[in-house]
C-alpha cells in the first residue's frame, strides 16, 4: 500500500512529508506545560503531535531486581518503574490534549503501550495507532490496535526482519486501515553514523508499505536524508527547551528547531520532483545563454566560412558548435553582418543544406 490517510490527511506517496512532534515525557509533570507544548507544536509546522498512553503499572512493576534498573546510557541508575512514573502522560490529560490538538488544525494520536491503554484511546475517537520499536513484537497489541479499523504506524528500531514480517502478516489479517513502518535507530540520543538510512526504500520495496523514520539523532539533517530516499513520515521528539530537562530532552528538538526541520524537510520533498533527465524545464529560458555559431565579422556575399570570420560565442540562437566543421569552407548566399546567428539558409548551394 503506498498511501493511506489519517483524519483525511493522506500519507504516503506523492504527499509532502506527514511531519510528527513526540510529546512523550517532555511536559516534565505540568499539564499546562503539556498544552503550550501542543500549542508550538502547531505554531512549529508539525502535522500531528502524537502522545504516549501508558502507566508506570500498566509497563512494567516496581521492582529494583536485575533487568529492573537500566545500566548504562542517560536513565543509567533509574528503575524503569521510577522512570516510567515520571515520563508518563496522565491518563486524565487526554480528553484536553486531544481537544486543544484538534483546536489548533493538529492531528492527535497515541502509542498504546498495552491494551487497556487502546480502549482507552477509543474513547478519545484515536484516529490512528503508533507501535513503538520496543513493542513492535507484542503481537496481540498489534492485533488489538489493527482491529480498531484505524491506520497504524510501527517504528522498526527493536525487530528483526522475521518479527517485522510477522508484524505486517498480524496487522493486515487484523484488519488495520493502512500501515506505515518506521526505520528507527532505538538508542537515546542515537549517533548520525548509526542512522544507515539506505534501509529506507529497501524497507518500502521489501515489504510493500509506507515508509518513514522515528529520528532520535540530534539535529534535522538526517530527518531531510531519510525524506530524500522516499521517507513519507518523519517523527521526532519535542521540547520547549532542552535545557528545562526532562527525560527526553536530550534528543528533542526546540520549536524554532522543529520549524526549520518542518520547512527543510517539506523543501526537500518539493526538489523530489519527477524523474527527468538532461535539460530542466526551468532553464529552458536560458537557453539564450548557450554557445553558438555566429558571424563575428562583417561577411561579403560569396565570402568563405573561415575560423576567423566565423566562431561559437554566446547567445544560443544560431546553429550548434558541433556544426562548425560543416560550416567552414561554406560560401555565403548574401551579406551576413557581424553578429548574425548563422543559418543553413545563409550558405549558397543547395549542397549548403545537406548536413541540415
Amino acid at each position: 500500500m503506498s498511501q493511506f490517510s489519517i483524519d483525511g490527511r493522506a500519507i504516503g506517496a506523492g504527499e509532502p512529508p506527514f511531519l510528527i512532534a513526540e510529546l512523550s515525557g517532555n511536559h516534565n509533570g505540568d499539564m499546562a506545560r503539556a498544552l503550550r507544548l501542543v500549542d508550538k507544536a502547531a505554531e512549529s509546522g508539525a502535522d500531528a503531535i502524537k502522545l504516549q498512553t501508558y502507566t508506570a503499572d500498566t509497563i512494567t512493576i516496581d521492582h529494583a531486581g536485575p533487568g529492573f534498573t537500566i545500566s548504562g546510557g542517560l536513565w543509567d541508575g533509574r528503575t524503569l518503574h521510577d522512570l516510567y512514573q515520571e515520563a508518563h502522560t496522565p491518563w486524565d490529560w487526554h480528553p484536553e490534549l486531544f481537544a486543544r490538538a484538534r483546536a489548533g488544525g493538529l492531528i492527535v494520536f497515541s502509542s498504546p503501550f498495552d491494551e487497556t491503554a487502546i480502549d482507552f484511546l477509543e474513547e478519545q475517537n484515536c484516529p490512528a495507532y503508533k507501535i513503538a520499536s520496543f513493542e513492535a513484537m507484542d503481537l496481540p497489541l498489534v492485533a488489538k490496535a489493527a482491529a480498531t479499523g484505524k491506520p497504524m504506524i510501527a517504528s522498526t528500531g527493536m525487530v528483526d526482519e522475521d518479527e517485522i514480517a510477522e508484524l505486517i502478516t498480524t496487522a493486515r489479517q487484523s484488519g488495520g486501515a493502512g500501515l506505515a513502518l518506521l526505520h528507527c535507530v532505538s538508542a537515546y540520543p542515537a549517533p548520525v553514523t548509526a542512522s544507515n538510512l539506505r534501509a529506507i526504500p529497501v524497507l518500502a520495496e521489501r515489504h510493500g508499505t509506507v515508509v518513514g523514520l522515528s529520528d532520535h539523532t540530534p539535529g534535522s539533517a538526517v530527518a531531510v536524508a531519510a525524506v530524500s530516499l522516499g521517507a513519507a513520515i518523519i517523527e521526532k521528539h519535542f521540547c520547549l527547551s532542552r535545557a528545562d530537562g526532562g527525560v527526553d530532552a536530550a534528543f528533542s528538538l526546540e520549536p524554532d528547531e522543529f520549524r526549520r526541520l518542518a520547512d527543510d524537510c517539506r523543501t526537500a520533498w518539493q526538489a523530489l520532483g519527477e524523474v527527468r533527465l538532461g535539460r530542466q524545464a526551468a532553464a529552458e529560458p536560458n537557453l539564450q545563454f548557450r554557445r553558438s555559431l555566429y558571424a563575428v565579422r562583417d561577411i561579403a556575399a560569396g565570402e568563405i566560412m573561415t575560423g576567423e570570420n566565423v566562431r561559437s560565442i554566446r547567445p544560443g540562437y544560431g546553429l550548434a558548435p558541433k556544426h562548425l566543421d560543416q560550416v567552414v569552407g561554406r560560401r555565403a548566399a548574401g551579406e551576413i553582418p557581424r553578429g548574425t546567428p548563422l543559418s543553413w539558409d545563409l550558405f549558397a548551394g543547395d549542397e549548403a543544406r545537406e548536413e541540415e
